[in-house]
């Protein structure tokens, strides 16, 4: 490997210098009532925020400039590790049950998702296997299997805790990765039939999934219960109208909008902020995807290329689900949006993964 030819991607640094201090100023602005209920500090979450942001930059600045090549050396035991830890997290008395789910290991108000740190493990482990086995990936059996059955246990063991919503990121990650490794249509489609038929059944075996799916197509049918989050929402949304009603004067955080510093967060930057800044938000996300696939095209080798392919397929797909859901596009699977929601594993390991994105861009031809 030459020594690196340029600086940083800069309109990647600047997209997430700009993403990540307008999340610090949302989840000030949506959590400071909940807070201040709650603990009588309008603060408590975003100065946990904060902690979580300093500790992220720390590690997207090594990860930064330590040479991404280093990362395949460690990818077998990250990926080991983080398997470990799901099933460590599904043991009672371990795991720590958060909203219905048992994803948690911590104590009191801090913990990790181990689930979250499994996305960049697999990302990382299926950019070393596909660069090293590309020439078989056509094959069926030898080449689309391995990689695709390693998916689909960190999967299931995801969905026993159950986290449909991390599961489907790292899914949609890991088949952007597959793809472009040069994985063939025509197996990918026929696989991707069955995993929906397995979608369907899995909807099927919860009844609170299928709740999600009536509650999605006709919210209005339970207004105060499955199609709740929905509705309120779109009432956040609609006021909004072209520039906001200010920043800090959302009216559905008062207690109507359940978490609103989390998974609905981008509710409350259209209410406060309008069409124009949720339009806004959304240009430095495509900016910061649209920089990330330049940067695969153009780095020096495979497992560089599809370890950004991966990382940018993490944010993506991650930002589509979470705004899909909060316009009512799609069912509610509770999952955050990337460096603006609250949550600390979510916003460290994604700072750490644009490090590693942003070395890689370092070596772009």
């Amino acid at each position: 490997m030459a020594k690196a030819r340029s600086a940083p991607d800069v309109w990647m640094i600047v997209s997430i210098a700009l993403i990540l201090t307008i999340g610090l100023v949302m989840v000030y602005s949506a959590s400071a009532v909940l807070a201040f209920h709650e603990f009588g500090d309008k603060f408590y979450y975003v100065k946990r925020q904060l902690i979580f942001a300093v500790l992220g930059i720390g590690a997207l600045l090594f990860t930064m400039n330590a040479n991404y090549l280093i990362w395949k050396n460690w990818a077998k035991a990250a990926l080991l590790i983080c398997f470990v830890l799901l099933i460590i997290v599904l043991i009672p008395g371990i795991g720590v049950v958060r909203g219905g789910a048992r994803s948690w290991l911590g104590i009191s108000s801090f913990g990790i998702q181990p689930s979250e740190f499994m996305k960049l493990a697999m990302i990382l482990f299926l950019a070393k296997w596909l660069s090293e086995k590309q020439q078989t990936i056509t094959h069926f059996t030898k080449g689309l299997l391995p990689p695709l059955g390693l998916v689909g246990l960190a999967f299931g063991l995801i969905m026993l805790q159950p986290d449909l919503g991390s599961g489907a990121v790292m899914v949609g990650a890991a088949l952007i990765l597959i793809f472009a490794s040069g994985a063939r249509i025509g197996h990918l489609a026929m696989l991707g039939s069955t995993g929906l038929l397995g979608l369907i059944a899995l909807v099927i075996a919860e009844p609170y999934r299928m709740k999600r799916i009536t509650g999605f197509l006709d919210p209005w049918a339970d207004p105060l219960g499955t199609g709740y989050q929905i509705i309120q929402s779109l009432y956040a949304i609609g006021p909004g109208g072209l520039v906001g009603l200010g920043l800090g004067m959302s009216r559905q955080k008062f207690s109507y909008l359940p978490e609103p510093q989390t998974d609905f967060i981008f509710s409350i930057v259209s209410e406060e902020l309008g069409f124009i800044g949720g339009s806004a938000l959304i240009i430095l996300f495509m900016i910061l995807v649209w920089r990330g696939i330049r940067t695969a095209i153009s780095a020096p080798d495979t497992f560089g290329s599809l370890l950004a392919v991966g990382i940018t397929g993490i944010i993506g797909v991650q930002v589509l689900i979470n705004i899909g859901v909060v316009i009512g596009a799609m069912p509610v699977t509770g999952i955050t949006l990337p460096l603006i929601s609250y949550g600390g594993s979510s916003l460290t390991l994604l700072l750490t993964a644009l490090g590693i994105l942003l070395n890689i861009s370092r070596y772009s031809r």
